[in-house]
């Protein structure tokens, strides 16, 4: 049985390019970047290399650039690197929100959560009245993610940007799925933190980035060592980063063209299922989105028994977030939005990639037509 996958927002398979790049620097350059002789100085050229790859990719400075173990790392290192009031949203990923979370029972009070709209947008006007002053401890960060994991609703980070910084507050924002799906130039914007993760934009698992703008002081998360400009210690993964750089070459020449090939797909995808499944509902539908996001609901049925019957006949989709995988809970982004629990737990998420082809999109819609109308005939409460 051939088997399709469509779940590029949790990862995305190694490119061949990437791993060309990657293998010689496991086996010829694995000297530690911090040593001075030959095979150090070695790896320590290619990890400048990389960073000026990865910075060339949000338009900025090979010295901005932090390399992580990922995003989660990344979002962690913004939160608790300033001291003072933060600001996120309601359908953050959890690396956000737990991380939030965890400073409000540090420090109470410290921690304010604004919400968004039916269609998973906030409001910056929203955000601007949650920045303090005076009153207490005086907001240091607002952290926005640029598009949502779930939705790929693309938030309005430059505007929440600008409000923050006439307050006199640092931006931050998960770009975790932006990368590779919408142009990114950290001047454009004005963000002051952005997370990065390799493994969405076909690189390896365990490496990632923090943009830091010149002139943000952040106290590190990770003590060891003075690597990373003594903001991030412990030893380089070389190896990950390189290949990171790779696939940020990848982002930056050719990812405008494969996005709009992967819209052209999704749409049609949406317009078929939508056509031929009653009671079905796009989430997120008329807000700005990513071009390889659909996340859509069929009443009537549960995600769970779907996902089982869609695996069984050979594609690959999600319920929404990886991270999130494995809760009993239903997605707390689409509650955010206003959809009932049986709403929620009635979505899935389909997310494209560099491999998907039309043949492809259309035997996905001939499954999910076949295995929806299954299930609800299974469903005695549905009519």
């Amino acid at each position: 049985m051939k088997q399709f996958y469509f779940d590029h927002n949790a990862t995305t398979p190694l490119s061949p390019e990437v791993l060309a790049a990657m293998q010689p620097v496991w086996t010829d350059a694995f000297g530690n970047a911090s040593s001075i002789h030959q095979y150090g100085q070695q790896a320590r050229g290619l990890l400048d290399q990389a960073r000026r790859d990865v910075a060339a990719m949000l338009e900025t400075r090979a010295e901005e650039i932090v390399f992580t173990s990922g995003g989660t790392e990344a979002d962690n290192m913004a939160l608790f690197g300033v001291c003072g009031h933060v600001i996120t949203t309601a359908n953050e990923h959890p690396a956000i929100l737990q991380a939030a979370q965890q400073l409000a029972r540090q420090q109470p009070n410290d921690v304010t959560i604004v919400p968004v709209d039916s269609r998973g947008l906030v409001d910056p006007g929203d955000v601007q009245k949650a920045i303090r002053h005076a009153t207490g401890k005086v907001t240091a960060l607002v952290s926005v993610m640029h598009v949502n994991s779930e939705l790929g609703v693309i938030q309005p980070i430059a505007e929440i940007a600008r409000l923050a910084h006439e307050a006199g507050v640092l931006f931050h924002s998960d770009g975790v799925q932006a990368l590779g799906r919408v142009p990114v130039s950290v001047q454009q914007t004005g963000v002051d933190l952005y997370s990065m993760s390799a493994h969405k934009i076909y690189g390896p698992k365990g490496a990632g980035a923090l943009f830091v703008r010149k002139g943000v002081n952040l106290r590190p998360l990770l003590h060891g060592g003075s690597q990373e400009r003594k903001r991030r210690g412990g030893t380089e993964n070389v190896a990950g980063v390189v290949g990171f750089a790779r696939a940020a070459q990848w982002v930056k020449n050719e990812s405008a063209a494969e996005a709009a090939r992967q819209g052209a797909l999704r749409d049609r995808l949406e317009t078929a299922l939508l056509d031929r499944i009653h009671d079905a509902h796009v989430n997120g539908a008329g807000a700005p989105r990513v071009a390889n996001t659909c996340n859509i609901r069929f009443d009537g049925i549960t995600s769970e028994p779907l996902l089982i019957a869609l695996d069984m006949k050979g594609f690959a989709v999600s319920s929404g977030s990886a991270c999130s995988s494995g809760s009993t809970e239903p997605s707390h982004v689409l509650l955010a939005m206003g959809l009932t629990k049986e709403q929620a737990r009635s979505s899935i998420r389909i997310s494209l990639g560099r491999m998907n082809t039309l043949e492809q999109v259309d035997a996905l819609t001939e499954a999910i037509t076949e295995s929806v109308a299954h299930l609800r005939r299974l469903a005695p409460a549905y009519v």
